[in-house]
């Protein structure tokens, strides 16, 4: 027989018995009909600390507290228990070492078979630790509802799955105006502006945080009285032991006057911006004037110059020479503003750094005056793929920079060279490969250390008001980067100042014709050319152009027009070449009509304002920028 097993030669009474007596986690015994104890389990015993011999026989309201005997709670027990057919409560029971422990009471009465009443069967357990744990849960219950109800900058506030309210904080109350017998019930989109529950975003923020965990987002919405305010929302979905869902948490902060310090920020800023952008054009209005000044002096000197009738043929050709490039100038110092507001894209182009350096020494000589020596080194195989016109402003950028630090004269050198790595400048890194490095040396006045820091800055100048953009230094970086090189400078106050120019070298590139070889090499047929161009003086100075190359020129001054003589005669036009702005049909729409209506007719657009064309740049026709050249005419040509 197993220990567990109870032996069969006892009765039902005495198995039941013995039953009883084995459980220890509740206490179970019998009463008479006047309340005194007639048995007693080991539970028992345990409980209240007596044995069955001191126990039975004494009346069952020893345990019950003095001030429960007092009020007659024992004798009630029994009669409620009688009456009814069972007592049940809670309470506070008394051990036999007069310890209080609270207890869970059951008492049933105990009838015979004829239905009277004999006594009672009592069970009682021990629930202090359970009591304990209630109450800890309630207490913090209590004091969180305090916390929550004491919250004002937060409404913190519960709604069903449906988004009805069923709690309400004083937070709530003090940010949206309404009292919580005013809204719980009420649907949470009761807060939300008209237009937000014509979108349906009340129904979307529940979807959201029940979806995803959470729904947060800053708008606005509606107080009691109607009045908005900017509302800082969070929304987190609430989950039972088995994960359903029974309700949503939902918190509000009203960020009204943060909102409203940040539009006003935002405000002075922008007011700052427009501020600091009219000094801007201010300043480069005057040092564009001084500039383009400068490069007019050129022109004007030479073409006095050029009236002088003992004039040698050498000085002749030197300052028409120095008259076409000091136009290329001013029109690279137009296409330096354009690149500079991200209007004008560079243009690439193979040519020898060394070469042009040459052929800049005139135009180099009259901007810097006869009081600076220059001289001007020779490379070999410096041959890079960059903006030509850009490079050339860069140089003319760095020599009027040099000019102006030695007023009293002083030498200047550009030295072109080829390195095999680009060094680390002003704190950026390097960069492995060859590069061309043409080097700008003064012997003026210098840089100060603080202010080298920041000559690279857009609009930044130590020059006097309209003596320059500030641009200059900003374009040769500019120019530098974008072209895959970089530029660094080395000062010394009192000393001087040399600027290096870095270049990616194109390796492997045989001669390079001059342009005037260029274009006598080439063989050009004869086309006949729709000119359209709007502006008079260009208009003729282009039908020479054109005529001068051997082509025949048909010259109309509006877009309307062209259409007309095309409608006649498109089998009689090889080409037209239109500006782009011109009043009515731009030269764009003309082209687009072109090429919808007569496709095999080619279209040159041209134009000397890129913005024209910033938004269309892939209206997929070629473009000359102006002021055009005979190189660039030649080329279009082909």
């Amino acid at each position: 027989m197993n220990d567990w097993q109870i032996p069969v030669e006892l009765s039902g009474s005495e198995r039941f018995e013995r039953l009883v007596n084995s459980i220890r986690d509740y206490a179970i015994y019998l009463l008479d009909r006047d309340g005194h104890v007639a048995s007693w389990n080991a539970g028992a015993e345990r409980f209240k600390g007596y044995t069955a011999s001191e126990i039975i026989g004494q009346h069952f309201s020893r345990f019950y507290t003095e001030e429960d005997r007092a009020a007659g709670l024992p004798a009630r027990a029994l009669r409620i228990a009688a009456e009814t057919g069972t007592f049940e409560a809670e309470g506070w029971r008394v051990r036999k070492d007069g310890t209080r422990f609270w207890t869970s009471v059951v008492i049933d009465p105990v009838l015979d078979e004829t239905g009277r009443l004999i006594g009672f069967a009592k069970v009682t357990r021990d629930v202090t630790d359970k009591r304990a744990a209630a109450r800890a849960l309630l207490e913090s219950e209590q004091r969180f509802r305090l916390l929550v109800q004491g919250v004002r900058d937060y409404a913190i506030y519960m709604l069903d799955p449906e988004g009805y309210v069923t709690n309400w904080n004083r937070g709530a109350q003090a940010i949206k105006g309404y009292a919580a017998e005013e809204i719980i019930g009420r649907h949470f989109s009761t807060f939300y502006t008209e237009e937000d529950r014509q979108a349906g975003e009340p129904a979307r923020a529940l979807r959201v945080a029940i979806e995803q965990g959470k729904y947060e987002v800053e708008a606005w919405r509606e107080r009691k009285g109607g009045q908005r305010f900017r509302a800082g929302v969070l929304i987190d979905p609430i989950h039972d032991e088995e994960g359903r869902l029974i309700g949503l948490a939902k918190i509000t902060r009203d960020l009204t006057e943060r909102w409203q310090a940040q539009q006003a920020v935002e405000r002075a800023r922008e007011t700052m911006a427009q501020a600091q952008k009219m000094e801007a054009v201010g300043r480069l209005t005057g040092g564009v004037a001084h500039d383009f000044n400068n490069l007019l002096t050129i022109i004007r000197s030479s073409a006095d110059l050029l009236k002088l009738p003992t004039l040698s043929a050498e000085k002749r050709d030197r300052y028409v020479d120095a008259i076409a490039q000091t136009a290329d100038r001013a029109a690279a110092l137009t296409s330096q503003l354009l690149a500079f507001s991200r209007r004008q894209p560079l243009k690439p182009e193979l040519f020898d750094v060394g070469e042009r350096l040459a052929a800049m020494q005139p135009l180099i000589q009259t901007s810097v005056g006869p009081t600076i020596d220059i001289a001007i080194g020779a490379g070999e195989g410096t041959v890079v793929n960059a903006d030509r016109n850009q490079f050339e402003t860069a140089i003319l950028n760095l020599v009027i920079n040099a000019r102006d630090a030695m007023p009293a004269g002083g030498a200047l050198s550009l030295t072109p060279g080829i390195v095999d790595a680009l060094p680390a400048a002003r704190g950026h890194g390097g960069a492995e490969g060859r590069f061309v490095a043409v080097r700008i040396a003064d012997t003026g006045s210098g840089i100060a250390p603080d202010t080298l820091e920041k000559i690279f800055e857009p609009f930044f100048t130590t020059k006097a008001l309209n003596k320059g953009t500030g641009l200059g230094l900003s374009q040769v970086h500019g120019f530098a980067k974008q072209s895959g090189g970089d530029i660094d400078v080395q000062s010394e106050p009192g000393v001087g100042t040399a600027f290096t120019l870095y270049l990616p070298q194109v390796a492997h590139v045989g001669a390079l014709q001059p342009l005037s070889e260029r274009i006598g090499d080439r063989t050009m047929a004869t086309r006949r050319v729709l000119l359209v161009e709007d502006n008079e003086a260009v208009g003729q100075f282009a039908r020479s152009l054109f005529e001068e190359l051997g082509q025949i020129v048909t010259w109309v001054q509006h877009g309307e027009a062209a259409l007309e003589l095309l409608e006649r005669a498109h089998d009689k036009i090889d080409l037209v070449f239109t500006d782009v702005i011109m009043p009515g049909i731009s030269g764009l729409d003309l082209a687009r009509s072109i090429r919808e209506r007569w496709p095999a007719l080619p279209v040159v657009l041209t134009t000397g304002y890129s913005h024209a064309l910033a938004a269309e740049q892939d209206h997929g026709f070629p473009l000359l920028r102006k002021p055009y050249s005979v190189e660039g005419i030649v080329e279009i040509l082909g």
